[in-house]
Parts: structure tokens; C-alpha cells; sequence
């Protein structure tokens, strides 16, 4: 009876095991990719590997606005149905191993950007992918599905001229005229979402990891000197997650490529991040918007999401949460344990007025906003790594790396593999962190107060005193040189309406960059008592402040307006441009300030506006323009076109602003005259604007 029995669990064993894999797994895929700038479609073709696990009768792959030259099964010929969107092949396969072959043309509505060809500007030529989510099969019959992992190599083909960039590994080089071929290679399975590739004029710096990775990091030959400054601490990131994750680097190297207008801070393409070059900083930029949290988040994405996946969208949080819980852990091990949990105090109270105000989310609701599965996931990893402890919580996710290594994952087999090494019931978390759309404010708090004796303070502070009490002790706690830079600003920002002069001078010449920057922000308007002293923040190496004083300054001031405009003449700022557009701004609206030079302000001002610059220098440019009444003919054809950005917050802006400015009915005129320098699909689109 017992071998019986035994017999019999073996069976079951052998029969759930086949239950549970696909009826079709495709293992492999070798595309080959020629992408055809003038109509900006690809010619391609995919040769997958597939197993059929149990008998079919058809196959389906994912193929957005693809159209199919010749399909072949196994070397013949084969009927086929394609709905524009799904490829459907009719076929009765046994179980066995086969060959897809797919020859294509994709002309992508979406996910492939086609960018600066339009233009007569030498060497902003790109071409790059996202396919977040589900997309590329928008240009590679693929599968929006994350739980179908294939191999893909893709062999990319090119003008000479150009830099290709794609996963895996650089296998070789192949010319032929005017064209070369790029052969990558990728060892191990990923999902569609995954495979991307860019094209432009790139450098690159080379780096090796500590356990010997190679890093590529590219850049444009025209920001050559920020690219210190852009990738710093690279390295230390990739060799800190390593570590501090208890798990290998899942793939053969890591790139990292920054293109123009990308759609996101960046995206986590496996083994190749591709990010905004909006990233790309000098070292006075690196002050206030550096790419060290972005970088350190996308590359934790190799292992949470790459190398595990998630199973559907409820379970987001093993993507998102971890992937910021980990950038937030780089920050801490880079910049420090101050700035790290005074990060988490913003990121908490955020959440938890949020939560007050009823719009609190689950973080098991697919639809969850993008604040809850970032800043929320990271704090329920915070709560879970304290309640369990530190050892049983990287041993566990160490355990659930590898167990899942390749394979898709429900936050039920992330908690399983905690449960195992931590002998805890996780009931309670999984309510109050996951299943809850409150935030859990007293915890978080509570966890802040007991591991960061600044924030401890700071709410201790603002808890003991009544408003007009903080108010009256401001003052005396910023002449306390022991107080983190942190608290300082945040207190700047509480009360500094009720500073006297005397501190405000204190702050102005003894504080350090940050605690100025503050000031600048927070003071409402600036006094005679203290301009001299502000105007050294004019000369403070942080673009924001230089920002914010020359236009606290210029308004306070108006008999100074030339001289604060002479100080700050030539000045950038970030890489959109956020000083030079405004000082051109207030050139332009100061009367007395080189009057022959206002046609020429006008014109760089309105060209700002073209579609050859990244997108946040156009919008800035539109938002000032439209300020001042100052929108040119063309500019206007500029605004009307961006409207159709692929950009979507940059598109919504610009409808924004086309909207108020047509409500009125000159401006409608204006706008209605311009229709000589516009595209027909331009046209079409004003259109809809100028219809009630």
C-alpha cells in the first residue's frame, strides 16, 4: 500500500508539473533589425525557437501596425492571420521543438522615436525604444505578455556614422558599403518589454565592477565635460547594490544611454538603461538635480524586474517598491544617513496627506498611482525589514531572487520566502502596508524618530509648540551651528516670514549652499537691510538659487534690474536652459536695459521654442512667451505642433497653453493666420481646437 501511495504522488507530482507549463514556450528569438529613417518605419525579421508542450491548433504573437512579408514554420510556408494588431497562425502542432520565421515592416505609432532628422543640425540625429509595460511589439512581433521570457539577440543594421546601443553583449561589427551590422547577444531569457536599442553620435567611458561587470556609460560628444559629473558614483552604486542585494549582476554588462525627449526619468531595458539627457549635468547643476537616485533605481531594476518579474500589474510593488527602497539604500550608503532619512520624512508626509485628504491607494491595486507603488512600496519594505530584522530580510530576499532567478512572481512567493527564514506571521503587515489604503503615518513616523536624531527633533519641535511659539523660537534654532542642514530647511520653509535681519544675514554669510538655497525659496521678498548680502546669491554655485535671487532680486529692486541683468548675462543654468530663458524673459520686459538688443531677445527667445530642443526648454520658452504676450508667428506654428508631443506631459502643457491663449479673440486670429507654416496634420489638429 505504501509504494502505492508513493506511485501515486510521484504521478500527481509529474502531472501538475506538466499542468503548469505553457502549452507553447518560445525560448529564443534572433531578430534582425534596419531601421529606415526617411519613412520612419523597420524591416525586420525574427526567427524564434518554440516548444510546444501540448498539442495546439494555433499560435499567437503581438504585432501592433506590423505588416508580413513571408512567415515560414519550420523552413515552409504557412498561412496566417493578422488583425493589425495579433498574429494568428492556424496550425495543428504535436508536441516538439520548432523554427518561427517572420520577415516584417513595423511602422511604430508608438515606442520607437525617431528624432532630430528632421532638422539641419549636425549629429542630434537619434533613434531609441521604450517599450514599458507592453510595447515592442510596436516594433518586434513579440508578446505583451511579462510571463513569455525569451532570449532575444538582435542584430541591428545601420549607417556607419552612427553609434548602435542595444542588450547583450557586442559580439561583432559588420560593413558593408555605408551600412554596418551590430550583433548582440544575450545569454539569458527576458521579457518583450525589455529588449530596446538606441542610435545616435555617442561616446562612451568604460568602468568594471568590483566583481568584473563591464560598464559602459555613453554620452554626445558635446557633453563630454559632464560626464563625471552625470555618472559619478557609478561604480560605488553598482558595487553597493551587489553587496547590499546578496546577489550577482544577472547579466553579461550594463550601458547606460541618455537620449532626448525620452518619455521618463529613465528605463530599466535589460542590461541597458536608456534616461533622459536632461540627466546630463555639469558640477554646479549636480547641487540640485543629479542623476544618482535614477541611476541606482533603474539599476536595481535588473534584479527586481529583470531578473524576477512580476506575474500582472497587482503586483507592481516587486517592481517599483523595490527598485526605490534600493535608490533610496544607495543614497543613504552615498550621500549619507541625514539625507536619507530626511528623504523618507518627504516621501512619508506626502503619503500621508494624501491618505488624509481619502486618496490613499492600495499598493495590490493595479491602477495604483505611480507615487504609491514608488514611495509607498519602498516604505513597506522599510516596515518589513524592521519588523523582521535586517539578516532574516536580506537572507529572504536573497532566497526569493534565486529561487524566481528568470522567472515571473506574485508578492505571495516574496512573502513566502520571508516567512521561511523569519518563522513570522505577516498577516498584520500585509493589511497595514499593502492591502490598506491608508498610509501607516505613526509608523513611519515612529521608525524616523527612532533611527535619525534630526528629524526626531524637528518633530519633537513641532509637535511641543503652538504655530506662533515655532515662530518665535525660529530664530534662536538657526544661530544653532549643531542642527543637520536638513532641519534648517525645513524650518526656513515653517517660519521665515518671523525671521529678523540679524538671522537672515547669518544665514546669508555663514550657512552652508543648501540652507541659503532655502532662504532664497522661502523669504517672500527681500529687503534693503539685507540686498547686498543677497546679491552674493547670484554668484552661488546652484542654479536653483541663482535662479530664484536674480528674480527676487530684479523684482524688489527695479533701479538695480540692469545691473542684476549684466551680473547674470551668458548664465545657462540646468540643461533647460531655466536661467537663460528667464533672464531673457526679463530683458525683454525691462525697459531701460539694452534697447537695441530687444529684437534679438525676442528672436532667441521665441527660437526656444523649436522643435530641435528638448522638450522642458520649449515648454519653459512657451510658458514665458505666453507670459509676456510675446508669442512670434512661428512660435505659435511651434506650440499648435506640440501639441501632438509624444511627450505627454510636455503635450499637455502645450494644450494648456494654446487653449488660454485662443480664448481670447485676437489671439484666436493670430492663431487662425499662422496656418501658412503649418503641416496639413497640423492643421488638422488646430482645428479641433478652433471647433466649440
Amino acid at each position: 500500500m505504501r509504494s502505492v501511495y508513493f506511485i501515486f504522488l510521484l504521478f500527481f507530482a509529474h502531472n501538475l508539473q506538466a499542468q503548469n507549463k505553457p502549452s507553447v514556450d518560445f525560448i529564443q528569438a534572433a531578430a534582425q533589425i534596419k531601421p529606415q529613417v526617411p519613412q520612419k518605419n523597420l524591416e525586420g525579421t525574427v526567427n524564434y525557437q518554440f516548444k510546444v508542450n501540448q498539442k495546439i491548433d494555433s499560435l499567437f504573437l503581438d504585432a501592433q501596425n506590423i505588416s508580413f512579408n513571408q512567415i515560414t514554420l519550420n523552413d515552409e510556408n504557412i498561412s496566417y492571420v493578422n488583425t493589425g494588431q495579433k498574429l494568428i497562425i492556424p496550425a495543428s502542432l504535436p508536441i516538439g521543438s520548432y523554427e518561427l520565421k517572420l520577415h516584417y515592416v513595423a511602422i511604430p505609432k508608438q515606442t520607437v522615436y525617431f528624432l532630430g532628422w528632421d532638422d539641419s543640425i549636425e549629429g542630434n540625429e537619434q533613434i531609441w525604444t521604450q517599450g514599458q509595460g507592453k510595447y515592442t511589439s510596436h516594433w518586434l512581433p513579440s508578446f505583451d505578455d511579462m510571463t513569455e521570457k525569451v532570449e532575444f539577440d538582435l542584430a541591428i543594421t545601420f549607417d556607419k556614422k552612427y553609434q548602435v546601443i542595444a542588450n547583450g553583449e557586442l559580439l561583432e561589427k559588420v560593413q558593408k558599403d555605408n551600412l554596418i551590422t551590430w550583433h548582440f547577444d544575450m545569454k539569458r531569457p527576458m521579457s518583450s518589454y525589455l529588449a530596446a536599442f538606441a542610435i545616435g553620435d555617442f561616446d562612451k567611458k568604460e568602468l568594471v565592477s568590483a566583481s568584473g561587470i563591464p560598464i559602459e556609460l555613453y554620452y554626445n560628444p558635446n557633453d563630454s565635460l559632464k560626464v563625471e559629473p552625470t555618472y559619478r558614483y557609478t561604480q560605488e552604486i553598482f558595487d553597493f547594490l551587489e553587496d547590499e542585494i546578496g546577489v550577482p549582476y544577472p547579466w553579461q554588462n550594463y550601458k547606460q544611454v541618455p537620449v532626448q525627449d525620452f518619455l521618463y526619468a529613465g528605463m530599466e531595458n535589460t542590461g541597458t538603461t536608456i534616461f533622459s539627457n536632461s540627466f546630463m549635468v555639469d558640477s554646479i547643476a549636480f547641487v540640485d538635480k543629479n542623476y544618482v537616485n535614477v541611476n541606482a533605481h533603474e539599476l536595481a531594476h535588473q534584479w527586481f524586474g529583470n531578473l524576477v518579474t512580476e506575474v500582472s500589474a497587482e503586483h507592481h510593488w516587486l517592481h517599483e517598491g523595490f527598485a526605490t527602497y534600493y535608490a533610496y539604500l544607495s543614497d543613504k550608503h552615498i550621500l549619507g544617513d541625514d539625507y536619507f532619512y530626511w528623504k523618507l520624512y518627504e516621501s512619508a508626509r506626502t503619503l500621508n496627506s494624501i491618505s488624509e485628504n481619502g486618496e490613499g491607494e492600495a499598493l495590490t491595486n493595479p491602477k495604483a498611482s505611480s507615487l504609491t507603488f514608488y514611495e509607498k512600496g519602498a516604505w513597506a519594505l522599510i516596515a518589513l525589514k524592521n519588523a523582521v530584522g535586517e539578516k532574516a530580510f536580506k537572507m529572504g530576499m536573497a532566497n526569493y531572487l534565486k529561487k524566481y532567478a528568470f522567472q515571473n512572481v506574485t508578492i505571495k512567493d516574496f512573502l513566502q520566502e520571508i516567512k521561511n527564514v523569519a518563522a513570522l506571521d505577516l498577516t498584520e503587515f500585509e493589511n497595514q502596508w499593502l492591502k490598506s489604503t491608508t498610509f501607516p503615518w505613526e509608523i513611519a513616523k515612529n521608525f524616523l524618530v527612532n533611527n535619525c536624531k534630526s528629524v526626531k527633533e524637528y518633530l519633537h519641535f513641532k509637535s511641543k509648540l503652538e504655530n506662533q511659539q515655532i515662530e518665535a523660537n525660529i530664530n534662536q534654532l538657526l544661530w544653532n551651528d549643531s542642527l543637520a542642514v536638513p532641519f534648517k530647511r525645513q524650518l526656513l520653509f515653517d517660519g521665515v516670514t518671523s525671521l529678523g535681519d540679524s538671522t537672515l544675514l547669518n544665514i546669508l554669510n555663514n550657512e552652508p549652499l543648501k540652507v541659503r538655497q532655502a532662504l532664497a525659496i522661502a523669504l517672500p521678498m527681500v529687503n534693503e537691510d539685507i540686498r547686498s548680502d543677497f546679491d552674493n546669491l547670484l554668484e552661488d554655485e546652484s542654479y536653483v538659487t541663482q535662479e530664484t535671487a536674480l528674480f527676487k532680486l530684479w523684482d524688489a529692486f527695479p533701479e538695480q534690474r540692469r545691473t542684476y541683468l549684466n551680473k547674470t548675462k551668458g548664465v545657462e543654468g540646468f540643461s533647460n536652459k531655466n536661467i537663460k530663458l528667464l533672464w531673457l524673459t526679463l530683458a525683454l520686459i525691462t525697459p531701460d536695459f539694452e534697447v537695441e538688443n530687444k529684437q534679438a531677445f525676442y528672436v532667441e527667445l521665441n527660437n526656444y521654442t523649436a522643435p530641435q530642443y528638448h522638450f522642458e526648454i520649449r515648454q519653459l520658452a512657451f510658458q514665458y512667451l505666453s507670459q509676456i504676450n510675446a508669442l512670434s508667428d512661428t512660435a505659435i506654428a511651434h506650440l499648435i505642433g506640440a501639441t501632438n508631443h509624444h511627450v505627454w506631459q510636455f503635450k499637455k502643457a502645450s494644450i494648456d497653453i494654446l487653449t488660454s491663449f485662443i480664448a481670447e479673440e485676437e489671439n484666436k486670429e493670430r492663431v487662425i493666420a499662422v496656418g501658412y507654416l503649418l503641416s496639413e496634420e497640423e492643421k488638422a489638429i488646430l482645428s479641433k481646437f478652433l471647433t466649440p
